[in-house]
């Protein structure tokens, strides 16, 4: 069947969850507690040992399919915006983003900025620290970084709602 990564990814989490709560369910069933008093067999909640594992198995088969080929769709199908494909552009907006943190304290500082003595509150001389490069570059810089990020997220936002790939589960 014909998924796009976005409704694959959907089918991924609703697989993953239904595993989980399988295994929970299974979790509470796979052994119980009964009085010395009281008959073992009439107390023994309902519960197919063969029946789960075979129900869990043919989970892990499914969430292994379908992550395998959102995978292989990341690796092979290349942004045009970019000229990367969508893995490598997964691995970039990271580094996108922490340049993105430097560059907000770069771009708001001052350049020339009074310092707190802690030495001594009845110092002479006042000590400043300068910034060691163009603000206003800084600034700039990180607007290009934002406009990036937000391009790149777009481009992956549309090739993941329209773009399809087969799944066969």
């Amino acid at each position: 069947m014909k998924y796009t990564s976005a409704e694959a990814s959907k089918l991924l989490r609703t697989l993953t969850e239904e595993h989980n709560n399988l295994a929970d369910r299974e979790r509470s069933l796979d052994t119980f507690g009964a009085f010395a008093n009281e008959d073992p067999a009439a107390v023994r909640p309902d519960y197919d040992y063969a029946e789960y594992q075979a129900r869990l198995s043919e989970l892990e088969e499914k969430i292994r399919k379908v992550k395998h080929a959102i995978n292989v769709f990341n690796v092979t199908t290349v942004l045009p915006e970019t000229g990367m494909t969508i893995d490598e552009t997964l691995v970039l907006l990271p580094q996108l983003s922490a340049r993105k943190r430097k560059l907000s304290v770069m771009s708001m500082r001052v350049q020339k900025e009074r310092l707190m003595n802690t030495r001594t509150t009845t110092a002479a001389v006042s000590e400043f620290m300068y910034a060691n490069y163009d603000i206003a570059e800084a600034k700039s810089d990180y607007d290009k970084t934002v406009a990036e990020i937000t391009a790149i997220q777009t481009a992956i936002d549309l090739v993941n709602n329209t773009e399809t790939f087969e799944i066969d589960i």
